[in-house]
């Protein structure tokens, strides 16, 4: 379970920048469900590519670890906040994306 946590924290802080997006972006709101949707895709994404620059929680590998850290199945305080941000962020653009898509099929 522990090696899930990372794209569980990435998901879950999709969703919820979906949801700010559209709160923000009320012209490209896909409505509550399209915006959890599309925010819990776009923070899997996002993580997933933070992760693969070094940037998110898959950066550390088993040398770099700290004992804590791997103790704690690599994830640190510096990991969660990346999955965190990496989720928020993508969420939040993948909502707007398919907002503009909408929008512009719908003209």
């Amino acid at each position: 379970m522990e090696e899930y946590l990372p794209l569980i924290v990435q998901l879950v802080s999709g969703g919820l920048g979906g949801i700010t997006a559209g709160k923000l972006l009320k012209n490209l709101s896909l409505g509550t469900v399209g915006n959890v949707i599309s925010g819990l895709v776009g923070g899997g994404i996002g993580g997933q590519l933070l992760g693969m620059l070094g940037l998110g929680a898959g950066a550390a590998t088993g040398t770099d670890m700290s004992g804590a850290a791997e103790a704690a199945g690599g994830m640190d305080m510096s990991s969660i906040l990346g999955s965190v941000a990496g989720g928020g962020v993508g969420g939040g653009v993948i909502m707007a994306i398919i907002g503009v898509i909408k929008n512009a099929m719908s003209k």
